[in-house]
């Protein structure tokens, strides 16, 4: 395994998925030590991991190299809060310690893990890579198949509203390219559930179309959402978040592409996740009929793996008192691929699954005519001629913030640059082996990344900025 190649990031992929048998095998019901019928409720909890890659590494912006901001926080610790950088360093891989002992004590912990790839590379790049050597124990060693399930992601934590439509896939074969050259085949495997960086979900219904088609062609079998970023399809809210649904996206030609959806709850708040408030609310829940039959519900979140005092410091120790105090029946801990296959075992049919859709997309499909190309622009006019503040930004971890409005300075940007890489390597002629090709991917993906909007105006659009040049010159 390379997951480095001349010093780039190994993410050119060259290898063919076959999604549908991925999507299909299990690979966490038939190691998992839990008995399904003796479960009453059930919880999960995820981990985002993520520092952007940015071009600090000198004081020269133009030919600075490529550092992780991790790194640029450990060099500069006097600096704002810059002081957290080795805490955060040690949050990335504080799981391979704890997952370990909570076995050895005869424990059944459960957590998924969702790092981007920026984040991979960067750990690579310091230390000596020592941080991934220590996730390989709970990746690759079958003791902890059960434990730890890795959620693939963006490889550039990419919103996908502002990506590119063409460049979607690319950042999830990317992604997967990368994890298999650092823990191996076997391991990326495995990775069947997709975390959406900034749980953004598109509500254009062709942009969600393309994204649902491009995680079925990447072998995701199913996709977290947050609750109030879907709808049931008369426009009506969840009322079941606790069991899967059925994501039905749906394009201006009539195409249809489905994918299994498991639903954070609530919003963005770590100490959900630090206080394992999941467990607690699946204590006061209980078996319920769906699909045809009696299964328990599963209660799910995410939060940042390392960012704020909560996450910081009181995590682990909640973590470790949680795990220590549930057994294998009753309320349990299990991950999002482990509940969807002893579901798939017990033959509830995900066709079953309660259908829902974008939230406000069912505002376009009533002003909807009939399929043709540009019929969803022509629905989305006629709402805005009602109501001009409609907007299709906003469905992600928080309902205030526009993933497109406002950051055309680094957007336009990305577009022509994503223009150019395509008329250069077209699909189907890219050579993996050409250095030229490498040098524009990497550049086309880090400028996607969202810290370069999250932040806003300043030294961040400058990052964006720098590397657009750079891959329009490694384009040449």
């Amino acid at each position: 395994m390379n997951d480095v190649l001349e010093n780039l990031p190994n993410i050119f992929f060259d290898k063919t998925i076959k999604p549908k048998a991925r999507q299909k095998i299990k690979y966490y019901s038939t190691v998992s030590n839990l008995q399904f019928n003796e479960i009453h409720s059930s919880f999960g909890i995820a981990l985002h991991m993520h520092q952007p890659t940015i071009p600090a590494g000198g004081g020269d912006l133009h030919s600075a190299p490529l550092i992780s901001n991790l790194q640029y926080m450990m060099d500069h610790q006097q600096m704002g809060d810059n002081h957290n950088a080795p805490v955060f360093f040690n949050c990335y891989q504080r799981l391979a310690e704890m997952i370990p002992n909570l076995v050895r004590e005869g424990k059944n912990p459960r957590v998924m893990l969702d790092y981007s790839g920026n984040l991979l590379w960067g750990l690579r790049q310091m230390q000596g890579g020592q941080a991934l050597e220590n996730l390989k124990k709970i990746t690759c060693d079958e003791q902890y198949y059960a434990n730890v399930e890795w959620l693939g992601t963006m490889w550039s934590h990419a919103v996908v509203s502002s990506t590119p439509i063409p460049d979607i896939k690319l950042h999830l074969l990317s992604w997967r390219q990368h994890f298999s050259s650092i823990f191996g085949d076997e391991a990326e495997q495995r990775v069947k559930g997709f975390s959406p960086p900034e749980m953004h979900l598109p509500i254009h219904p062709d942009v969600c179309y393309e994204y649902v088609k491009a995680l079925n062609e990447c072998g995701y079998a199913w996709l977290m959402v947050q609750e109030h970023t879907i709808q049931n399809p008369d426009g009506s809210g969840i009322k079941r978040p606790h069991f899967p649904h059925r994501l039905v996206a749906k394009n201006s030609l009539g195409e249809i592409a489905e994918i299994t959806v498991l639903i954070k709850t609530q919003g963005s708040d770590t100490k959900l996740v630090a206080q394992m408030q999941p467990a607690y609310e699946a204590k006061t829940l209980g078996r319920q009929n769906y699909g045809g039959q009696e299964i328990p519900p599963f209660v799910l979140q995410i939060g940042d793996g390392e960012n704020g005092g909560v996450m910081m410091n009181e995590f682990p120790s909640k973590y470790i008192e949680v795990n220590r105090e549930i057994g294998r029946e009753g309320v349990v801990a299990m991950n999002g691929s482990e509940y969807l296959e002893f579901l798939q075992d017990r033959g509830v049919d995900e066709k079953k699954f309660m259908p829902v859709q974008p939230v406000s997309q069912h505002r376009i499909w009533q002003h909807f005519k009939k399929n043709g190309p540009g019929a969803v622009d022509a629905a989305i006019e006629a709402v805005r001629a009602n109501d001009p503040g409609y907007n299709l930004d906003k469905a992600s971890w928080t309902s205030d913030r526009n993933w497109v409005n406002g950051y055309q300075n680094v957007l336009d940007p990305i577009n022509r640059l994503s223009a150019a890489f395509h008329r250069k390597f077209p699909n189907g002629k890219m050579d993996q082996r050409n250095s030229e090709y490498r040098k524009a991917l990497l550049y086309l993906l880090l400028s996607q990344t969202s810290c370069f909007r999250y932040w806003g105006e300043g030294l961040w659009t400058d990052y964006a900025k720098e590397l657009c040049r750079r891959g329009m010159e490694a384009i040449g």
